[in-house]
């Protein structure tokens, strides 16, 4: 079923059960209320009863009616019929009835529950015919041990009130949960257009427009939160997809200049250069140089699919100075017309050797990248809040703010000319961030302007 079909049949059945349990509580107060009124009766004229039938001899009858529309009755405790008045067919003064259908034995309680010593109770029986039925007062006289009085009183008009008001109370029941259908059904349809209008937006965004967003009018309701919700998840698949088409692009574009390098020395080599040892070894060279670029990019881009992923890496302790002092070294053997200083203090990690070795790899080539040829550089590895902390500062150009909020993403370089003169693609801060985000920790990056250098800063949690 539908969710306006379930909650208009959830306030159906609540606003049922309420009606229902209000009918039969009224029912049963108004039926208790008719009898203990005619109970009252009954008590009433039971002394003028008892006048008349016990004030003679117990084989004489009433001298005038006392109660010419009731039917009284005299037994033996043995349930023998002793004697009746006015209990035939045809009460006199009123339309021909059919008499109560008393029980032949009826249990009384054993002490009294009057001031007379009488022992009394109340039946409601029907009549002879079952078309109406009787309220019966049987008791047994204080005076009179051996004879018990019945007093019944027809029930017509009573029965008839409660009939009134059964139909009544059906009729209201009715006519309340057809008005509350009417009335769920139209508060329910405004209460979900909001839905609609999600739904129309999720077909739009099916069809591939992202820019579609849900009009959110209050965001305190729970179709507003939704809303809200559902607009900034679209905002995140729009941004993750313009980085996704970024980085398609920016892949191809990477990987077509070294295509097209090797489709160039290979078509050097089909055109005669096989019979020429110069042109043979600038051909295999060339493309021997730039496959292995292919091989780094393709690496490079494999592994931060990876980390991606989430794919767990190798947990081991590593003495995290050590590992820095050992690619300082191989920096320094690479570069040794660059001042390199390097202060560490004792502190271990858990994690990948290998991909620890990476980020401080990549930090110390992009100084070799991107700084002047013997421009001083330092690094230093400390112990900050139960944090170790590798900072590689360099005394480069520096970075602008904007170049600070990119200088993470994939494939960014600060150089808007894309010169590959310095090498590299622009993936190697993204690898340091993505190394270090599956650490538990957290690359930053912070310069003091144009001609102030840079300073690269990696937080990792402590072993």
């Amino acid at each position: 079923m539908s969710l306006r079909t379930r909650l208009v049949l959830g306030v159906i059945a609540l606003a049922a059960i309420g009606l229902v349990a209000a009918d039969i509580a009224t029912y049963s107060e108004l039926r208790s209320f008719l009898l203990n009124r005619v109970d009252a009766t009954l008590n009433q004229v039971h002394p003028g009863v008892e006048s008349a039938v016990f004030g003679h001899e117990p084989d004489r009858g009433p001298e005038d009616a006392t109660v010419p529309n009731d039917c009284v009755e005299i037994r033996t405790n043995t349930g023998v019929v002793y004697r009746n008045w006015n209990c035939g067919r045809a009460f006199p003064g009123a339309k021909a009835a059919s008499p109560p259908k008393i029980p032949q034995e009826i249990s009384l309680p054993a002490h009294a529950n009057t001031s007379e010593g009488d022992h009394v109770r109340f039946i409601t029986v029907s009549s002879m015919d079952g078309e109406m039925r009787y309220r019966v007062r049987a008791s047994i006289e204080g005076d009179f041990p051996g004879y018990v009085l019945l007093i019944a009183a027809p029930l017509s008009s009573e029965d008839n009130t409660l009939h009134r008001l059964l139909l009544i109370e059906l009729l209201v029941t009715a006519a309340v949960l057809g008005a509350m259908v009417a009335l769920s059904l139209w508060i329910i349809r405004i209460g979900l257009r909001p839905l609609r209008e999600i739904e129309a937006t999720a077909a739009a965004i099916t069809a591939g427009d992202l820019s579609h967003r849900v009009d959110v009018d209050d965001e305190r309701t729970e179709v507003g939160r939704v809303g809200s919700a559902i607009n900034e998840m679209l905002g995140r698949i729009e941004a993750s997809d313009s980085r996704l088409r970024r980085f398609v692009a920016d892949a191809s574009h990477e990987l077509r200049t070294p295509l097209a390098a090797v489709r160039a020395y290979a078509e050097l080599f089909s055109r005669g250069a096989q019979s020429r040892p110069e042109d043979l070894e600038r051909s295999m060279t060339g493309i021997t140089r730039e496959t292995e670029r292919m091989s780094v990019l393709v690496e490079d881009l494999l592994l931060l699919a990876r980390l991606d992923e989430g794919r767990p890496l190798e947990r081991e302790r590593v003495q995290l100075d050590e590992l820095v002092h050992d690619a300082v070294d191989a920096a320094r053997a690479l570069d040794p017309g660059r001042p390199l200083e390097l202060a560490s203090v004792s502190v271990a990690v858990l994690g990948d050797r290998d991909r620890l070795r990476q980020i401080v790899d990549n930090l110390l080539s992009n100084v070799r990248s991107h700084t002047p040829a013997g421009a001083p550089a330092s690094v230093r590895v400390m112990r900050e809040r139960g944090r170790a902390v590798i900072e590689v500062e360099d005394n480069g150009p520096g970075l602008t703010p904007e170049e600070l909020d990119r200088i993470f993403e994939r494939f960014y370089r600060a150089d808007a000319s894309r010169s590959r003169a310095s090498g590299g693609v622009g993936l190697g801060l993204s690898i340091v961030a993505a190394v270090a985000r599956v650490h538990g920790g957290r690359a930053s990056a912070r310069s003091g302007g144009r001609g102030r250098g840079a300073i690269f800063r990696i937080e990792l949690p402590v072993a």
